[in-house]
């Protein structure tokens, strides 16, 4: 229970009618959660708008609206607060009623668009394995140091960040990495969250159904490290050319990395297998089991964050070279008949780009390597073509498949992205909608030495089709088909 007053704290406020001493329960933005005594927070969401729940969550028992636009009707008994931004004035209140939990422990926000959930999910392992109390907020999880969580958004809503943040300072957590997501920005999510550093991994085409262009895209990520403190450091990878860009209003410290400009953090690549990577890292070698160009950048956000949060570099280099793949990224296995199956979320061009390169840099070239990919349905429509471009330019064999259709016709998604292939990939390229059977003919088409990559959905254990989510896992069901094809 808290004072409303309390709770406002720091929002910026229109108009208030009724008394702001009354005291509430709790804050919420689903109408359907409300009970007596809460605090409803009218959002104007994508697909909803909750002041259109607001004498719902009346009904129900909430004594106090926040909204951006007062009703027509107001009751005598309701506190009416009309704000400029709900989202805004809800990440305020989210951190004032749960105490300002991120200024009791370190949070670093990694943003971009590839590289988020293996930095975040990497550097949580590292200070594990340092002896620290850590905490993570990903794509893939919720850790609260050894307790895990179920995620559900890239960043979640700044009700969810700050109720995770405060069940890490009840658990004594000293250090906390958290996914920054273009969203999560844009809707105002880490408002008022006291970040000691940020971390700016790349960016390039995605969702661009919800930013109208790639300078909008761009902005947004920016802004993040506009509003950090000049206590904080911004870690910004200078290979990008957008690297610096995001450096233009920062009062943060800044620092820079990079494996092809001269940077505070550098690296070289020896050496390039798929048992690992050997770096020349700041003139330190060092060996890690992690594969690819992208994981050397990886590697040097994680490196860089560590020194920079007061880890020595000899304990950070050690650590490192322990530090295991994440789920979904990169995540391979080679079966009895020598075939290698890869499975990785590359959802983008970029990222599927990066990851077949990889692949093409470590293989003969006297191997197959066969691709299965698709993309997300009601989700930008524009990165189609050019995923089945990349898909059939750097593959043997590509095999068009479904992801998430969600909402759409999977043979649509299907064709916009074979708009994308050139005539002279036409023959390497075959469509099979079905995601299992794409698999299990990729399976029935390598032999020994070939290398299968599922792309798209990575660490995802289901698939979305028409409002309804199925179990789904790329990993066990390659993994079964290339048992099978061994009796």
């Amino acid at each position: 229970m808290m004072v409303l007053k309390d709770i406002l704290y720091k929002v910026t406020i229109n108009a208030v009618v009724g008394s702001t001493s009354i005291t509430v329960s709790k804050i919420e933005f689903d109408s359907r959660l409300i009970k007596t005594n809460d605090v409803f927070v009218a959002i104007s969401g994508t697909i909803t708008d909750g002041h259109n729940y607001i004498e719902k969550a009346i009904k129900d028992g909430a004594t106090a609206i926040i909204c951006e636009a007062l009703p027509e009707h107001l009751q005598d008994d309701i506190t009416y607060i009309e704000v400029a931004n709900s989202n805004q004035a809800m990440a305020f209140m989210a951190n004032n009623f749960y105490g300002q939990p991120s200024e009791n422990l370190k949070l670093v926000g990694v943003t971009g668009t590839n590289g988020k959930t293996t930095v975040s999910s990497l550097l949580y392992q590292l200070f594990k394995k340092a002896g620290y109390k850590v905490g993570l907020l990903s794509t893939v999880k919720i850790m609260v140091d050894n307790t895990m969580y179920k995620a559900t958004h890239t960043t979640p809503d700044s009700l969810t960040i700050n109720k995770y943040l405060k069940m890490m300072n009840d658990e004594g957590v000293e250090f906390c990495f958290m996914e920054v997501s273009s969203h999560g920005i844009h809707q105002s999510r880490t408002e008022g969250l006291k970040f000691e550093g940020g971390i700016f991994t790349n960016l390039s085409h995605d969702h661009l159904d919800y930013h109208e262009t790639f300078a909008e895209y761009r902005d947004v990520k920016k802004k993040f490290f506009d509003q950090l403190p000049k206590e904080a450091f911004a870690l910004s990878n200078i290979d990008d050319k957008n690297g610096l860009f995001m450096f233009q209003n920062t009062l943060a410290k800044k620092y820079t990395y990079a494996l092809k400009n001269y940077a505070d953090f550098r690296a070289q690549i020896l050496e390039n297998e798929f048992s690992g990577l050997l770096l020349k890292l700041n003139d330190n070698e060092l060996w890690t089991r992690l594969i690819g160009s992208f994981n050397a950048y990886n590697i040097l956000a994680i490196y860089g964050t560590a020194e920079l949060l007061g880890l020595e570099k000899d304990e950070i280099l050690r650590l490192i070279s322990e530090l295991e793949n994440v789920a979904g990224r990169f995540q391979y296995f080679i079966s009895d008949e020598k075939i290698t199956a890869i499975v990785d979320y590359a959802h983008t061009p970029d990222a599927l780009k990066n990851v077949l390169q990889t692949i093409n840099d470590i293989r003969t070239k006297n191997e197959e390597l066969i691709t299965v990919v698709g993309c997300g349905g009601d989700r930008d429509k524009t990165k189609r073509p050019k995923m089945a471009h990349i898909a059939s330019a750097l593959s043997t064999k590509a095999i068009f498949t479904s992801d998430n259709p969600r909402s759409e016709v999977p043979e649509t998604i299907i064709e916009d992205m074979e708009k994308g292939v050139e005539p002279q990939n036409f023959k390497k390229t075959l469509s099979i909608t079905n995601r299992k059977q794409a698999i299990k003919t990729a399976c029935q088409m390598a032999g020994p030495k070939d290398i299968i990559l599922i792309a798209g959905k990575g660490h995802e254990n289901y698939q979305e089709i028409k409002g309804e989510r199925f179990d789904f896992d790329d990993y066990k069901i390659v993994q079964d088909y290339l048992k099978q094809l061994q009796k």
